[in-house]
């Protein structure tokens, strides 16, 4: 999430173990004296939950694998970069960015080139590269490293860069069709063919596969919630169809070859004033006065089409939710399937895998004959970690379907949506949303929700009647593909008070973010975990900068992370905490965590004696965002997204700085890194 979009409430009244707790008990546990912190924070930080993550990342209760002959390490090849504070991109050195696909960038002929003055139309906008790049993934054409398809998120709108001269709104608080039309535009997903020429990446203009998915496109609902009462509208009588998609932060992909896009901040395009507003809509942010962007203030409109602007109000007007659009933002809240690589399909919202602010959609390694699993966030204060496991069991054969969005039914439809409790001895515990499972209070989700379909709707509420444990700020997932490990990057917490920790999260308030990983027992049912690094200011106190960071790594607000395909973590940064911000813009880093083990090979967390291994590579313009990564199949690209930049950019190169005294209207942008030499990034 954005710094910039959401509105930082907390919203879970649940009162589950907060992580502060856990952690006493799990210090109890270990007979460490209260007293001393320094033993605290090595317990946590240091190796103290090691034994969970051996230098093949599995359980410390697995069989031991036999032995095989050790093959040389993986080492970055670059060092480590200082901060920056300019209106341009900094990459380590042998390297060279370039700017790709800028907001506003046609993709086919039916859209205008992109205007400096903010003159296009929302014609043009529905036909060109959305606003606020973010998660996104590439698909080779062909298994090539040199063509492909960049599968990408815009999250949300800077509305005065959008327009000649920002948003405007008439005497009466309405706001003008056209400008609505065109923020709706901007917003959402798309799929846009690259192809490598003279070692340079570039669009391919008109490409067949090009398109865009905005907050208007049609889309089909699939699995527990398709057909149900609570999706049925004006607009779908049947409840099997949906408009649209908003506030695509993180991503995902799947093992058959498909794009998951994740709906984040969506309720805030909602807007109930009826005074009875659903538990649903209040526990997940609906407003109860006005929209983020009062698109819905437009409503009635001479040249409205089919709703397109009051299906924003959510106050029942008519007999039956079939004569309104009361429930309307039950469909939003969900991972959205897409095929990049038939553009004659429409999207898909896969509803078994819950409905919340999804952050990020990752999946397990596939294994034949088991389930495929994915990983999700929550990305608010105090939200949790989710997983979906598939009732079908992996068939290889699926890898390369003829129909993968049928393949995706197979596997994404029907299955087990867990949340996660996080336990004070380093175990944890996947708690099953179904309509048999015991609450803490002793009652059953059934009880609580009726059905399934309910349990859905009403996906934050029945982790809190569960007691998941509630998180900072749960965001991207990511898993190690050398050993299944997965990763969670908690972004921040300012709500959380130093009485609410516990061993997940023990910091409070958190103003720097942490990850968090853990492996996952063969059942599915339980896991180990630890904290594999605290973002932290270089000069902050013990308590702080509990993983040792110096300068040349210190970082805040963990949010974009991906693992490439050699076990190189990468992750960015959205920061706002001011003693960094004042040192350095968003960033991202590397390190390789199963190069950090003890005397033992077992795999440790990063600490002030290994910190030198993760290092900054890449640094954005002033006011942005780094997010969204991608790399190619040779991993002689990665493609990295810088969202809401406030001066840049002023030329294609990513690291020319913009002229002083020059103001440039600002674009987010995808940026392409390479190595000058022609090899592998990162090494």
């Amino acid at each position: 999430m954005s710094r910039d979009t959401g509105d930082n409430l907390d919203r879970n009244t649940s009162g589950n173990l907060p992580m502060a707790t856990v952690l006493d008990a799990y210090l109890s546990r270990r007979s460490v004296v209260r007293g001393s912190l320094g033993a605290a924070i090595a317990m946590i930080a240091g190796t103290g939950l090691s034994g969970c993550f051996d230098s093949g990342g599995g359980s410390s209760h697995k069989p031991t694998p036999p032995v095989e002959p050790e093959k040389p390490k993986l080492k970055l090849g670059f060092n480590s970069i200082a901060g920056s504070r300019t209106d341009a991109c900094v990459v380590a050195d042998g390297y060279s960015a370039y700017v790709l696909a800028p907001w506003g960038t046609p993709l086919n002929s039916a859209g205008n080139p992109w205007k400096s003055d903010g003159t296009n139309t929302a014609a043009d906008q529905a036909n060109a590269m959305g606003m606020h790049h973010d998660g996104m993934h590439f698909f080779p054409i062909n298994g090539s490293s040199d063509d492909g398809l960049l599968a990408i998120n815009f999250e949300y709108i800077d509305a005065d860069a959008l327009h000649p001269a920002g948003p405007t709104v008439d005497g009466s608080g309405k706001r003008p069709a056209e400008e609505v039309r065109k923020e709706i535009n901007a917003h959402g997903a798309g799929v846009v063919r690259l192809s490598k020429v003279n070692g340079r990446w570039q669009v391919v203009d008109n490409d067949p596969l090009n398109r865009r998915f905005t907050t208007a496109t049609l889309m089909d609902l699939a699995g527990p919630l398709r057909g149900s009462d609570h999706v049925k509208t004006v607009f779908s009588n049947t409840g099997t169809q949906a408009r649209g998609t908003n506030n695509n932060c993180g991503n995902g992909f799947t093992p058959w070859g498909t794009y998951l896009t994740c709906e984040e901040n969506w309720p805030g395009i909602f807007v109930n004033t009826s005074g009875a507003v659903p538990d649903d809509q209040r526990r997940i942010g609906v407003s109860t006065s006005k929209g983020n962007y009062a698109w819905e203030s437009a409503a009635g409109d001479a040249s409205e089409v089919d709703g397109e602007f009051t299906r924003f109000i959510l106050d029942p007007t008519g007999a039956t939710a079939t004569d309104d659009y009361r429930n309307e933002a039950s469909t939003y809240g969900y991972i959205v399937e897409i095929d990049p690589y038939d553009a004659s399909t429409r999207a898909v919202k896969r509803t078994a895998l819950g409905r919340f602010r999804h952050e990020g959609c990752c999946p397990a390694l596939p294994v034949a004959g088991k389930p495929v699993v994915f990983y999700m966030g929550d990305d608010s204060n105090n939200e949790y970690l989710y997983k979906f496991v598939s009732t079908a069991l992996w068939d290889t054969a699926d890898a390369n379907p003829s129909n993968r969005l049928a393949t995706g039914a197979k596997y994404m439809d029907d299955g087990k949506l867990y949340v996660a409790r996080f336990d004070a001895d380093g175990s944890g515990h996947w708690l099953l949303l179904d309509v048999a499972t015991t609450t803490k209070a002793g009652t059953t989700l059934g009880a609580l929700y009726t059905d399934l379909p309910g349990i859905i709707l009403n996906t934050r509420g029945a982790a809190d009647a569960l007691g998941a444990t509630p998180m900072d700020r749960p965001e991207w997932t990511t898993v190690n593909p050398l050993n299944g490990d997965v990763y969670l990057t908690l972004t921040n917490n300012s709500k959380r008070t130093p009485a609410t920790v516990d061993n997940a999260n023990p910091r409070g308030p958190n103003k720097h973010g942490h990850i968090i990983r853990w492996h996952d027992s063969d059942d599915h049912l339980t896991f180990t975990w630890d904290i594999f690094v605290f973002g932290a200011n270089a000069a902050g106190s013990a308590d702080i900068n509990r993983s040792g960071l110096t300068e040349l790594n210190q970082f805040a607000s963990p949010d974009g992370m991906s693992f490439d395909s050699r076990g190189i973590l990468w992750f960015q940064t959205d920061n706002g905490e001011s003693t960094l911000t004042d040192y350095t813009n968003d960033q991202m880093l590397a390190v390789i965590p199963t190069d950090l083990v003890d005397a033992s090979g077992k795999q440790v967390p990063i600490n002030a004696q290994n910190q030198v291994d993760l290092r900054r590579f890449f640094v954005g313009p002033n006011g942005c965002e780094v997010t969204g990564i991608a790399f190619t199949p040779d991993n002689k690209s990665i493609f990295v997204n810088i969202q809401h930049p406030e001066n840049w950019p002023s030329t294609d190169v990513a690291t020319s700085v913009t002229p002083a005294g020059t103001t440039v209207r600002p674009r987010a942008s995808t940026v392409v890194i390479q190595r000058n030499d022609g090899g592998e990034i990162g090494v």
